[in-house]
């Protein structure tokens, strides 16, 4: 009976070494969750033993455990890299399809060959669909889906729409509209550029130029005139012609007929204030250009859209006493942009930024809490399964309910304290050493009783 004690004993003692072990061999595993080796007593009984008077029969390893306790924050510079401040698991899969799924703190995460978010042994992130605002549409682990980040932002989309919104420094000079010529920097007063695209994403450069014309202020309102061109070629505006008021009678009032803002063919719009630097409108109405292509301003190459026209927004200009200022450019067109950034926000959500200013909400990063975390079943590379004993895996998004935030360039460190490995790797090897020697004194005591005569 004392040699299976002892030996009990001993299996014990090397059970709680071989668990120390693995603790300090993954000291540095990304994600690792320490085990500890937990015993009970044995001990047999039946209703007619005597309880005062019967001896254990030894120890056994009741279990080994983990503690799921937060390890500490490692910061990376690898955007990709991922780790959960809180409670909570990333989702992973072997297959793309696949909904045998895996549970993991390690957030060491990168793109495969085909632009997949993978962990180091090839598994795919799971994530939640969103829609074009990032709003998750499911948090169902059913749904979820691996994540691919493209490294060009969909189609090119031509600018129909271009705002200005500037002050024109009331105390310039004045010239005559129909001498304007862009050549010639004296012909005008200021110029400002934007940027837009035709349909086939090719940039082109949309330049205006303000005017502001002699015996072109009466009482109570002030006009500006405004040429566009594109890629420095002329572009007229349509619709009625734009006259700009001009008091030749000197009474202080515009004539009837104004003057035509046209210069050596170019037709512009005419930008109207009052007497306190307010915007009061322009002239025609709707400022829109002709057509870019051939038959229009000619300005378009082979293959893009020629019916193309720009139409220009002043958005609450102003005409003060102060320099020339340009506030706003906008314009709602884009080309095809390549990727120059991935972000993962707090809430999980995956946001991939473009080099044509676009910023594209891929996906959100699905995570996943259990009734009894020591319940799942260890499956290596620092992943666990869902058992019988741990309970429905309950998903749900980052940084909701009792689930943690993400931390995106950084990563969950092992939370295996060294030191205090260090000490139960001591107390193992003493516990080891003194069941050795209950077995010795056994062995000596058996020998001692067969030698006697």
């Amino acid at each position: 009976m004392s040699f299976n004690i002892a030996l009990s004993g001993i299996e014990a003692a090397q059970k709680d070494l071989n668990t120390t072990a693995n603790n300090i061999a993954n000291a540095n595993t990304i994600g690792f969750k320490e085990s500890r080796a937990e015993f009970a007593d044995v001990y047999a009984n039946s209703i007619f033993s005597n309880g005062k008077t019967a001896v254990g029969g030894g120890v056994t390893t009741s279990q080994v455990a983990q503690q799921f306790h937060q390890g500490s924050l490692q910061i990376t510079k690898n955007a990709l890299d991922m780790a959960i401040s809180g409670g909570g698991y990333f989702v992973t899969s072997s297959d793309q399809n696949s909904q045998d799924l895996t549970y993991t703190r390690a957030g060491a995460f990168k793109v495969d060959s085909e632009n997949f978010m993978v962990d180091s042994a090839g598994n795919y992130l799971r994530t939640f669909p969103v829609d074009k605002d990032g709003n998750s549409t499911s948090v169902s682990l059913t749904t979820t889906q691996p994540v691919k980040i493209p490294d060009t932002a969909g189609s090119p989309v031509k600018t129909d729409n271009i705002g200005i919104q500037m002050n024109l420094n009331a105390g310039e000079s004045t010239k005559d509209p129909a001498l304007f010529n862009p050549d010639d920097s004296d012909t005008f007063n200021n110029s400002t550029s934007v940027t837009f695209y035709d349909s086939l994403g090719e940039p082109h450069v949309m330049t205006t130029y303000y005017v502001k014309p002699n015996n072109g202020s009466y009482t109570g309102e002030s006009n500006w005139v405004a040429y566009y061109a594109v890629d420095g070629e002329q572009v007229d505006v349509t619709g009625p012609v734009a006259t700009y008021g001009r008091d030749t009678t000197g009474d202080g009032a515009a004539d009837a007929t104004g003057n035509a803002v046209t210069a050596g063919g170019w037709q512009g719009a005419v930008v109207k204030f009052n007497d306190t630097g307010t915007y009061t409108g322009s002239s025609p109405t709707a400022i829109t250009t002709e057509p870019l292509g051939v038959g229009g301003a000619g300005v378009l190459g082979p293959g893009a859209d020629g019916t193309q026209a720009l139409t220009v927004a002043f958005n609450n200009p102003t005409q003060y006493a102060a320099p020339f200022e340009v506030t706003e450019l906008t314009q709602d067109g884009t080309t095809v942009g390549r990727l120059t950034n991935v972000e993962v926000g707090a809430d999980g959500l995956i946001n991939a930024s473009y080099s044509n200013g676009s910023t594209v909400p891929l996906a959100r990063v699905a995570l996943a809490r259990f009734p009894n975390d020591q319940g799942l079943t260890q499956v290596g590379n620092t992943s666990w399964r869902a058992s019988l004993d741990s309970g429905q895996a309950l998903a749900g998004e980052a940084n909701s309910g009792t689930l943690g935030s993400i931390r995106s360039s950084a990563l969950e460190q092992s939370n295996v304290d060294l030191t205090t490995e260090l000490v139960d790797l001591i107390s193992a090897q003493r516990n080891f050493q003194a069941n050795s020697r209950t077995l010795e004194v056994n062995n000596t005591l058996q020998q001692t009783i067969l030698q006697i005569n």
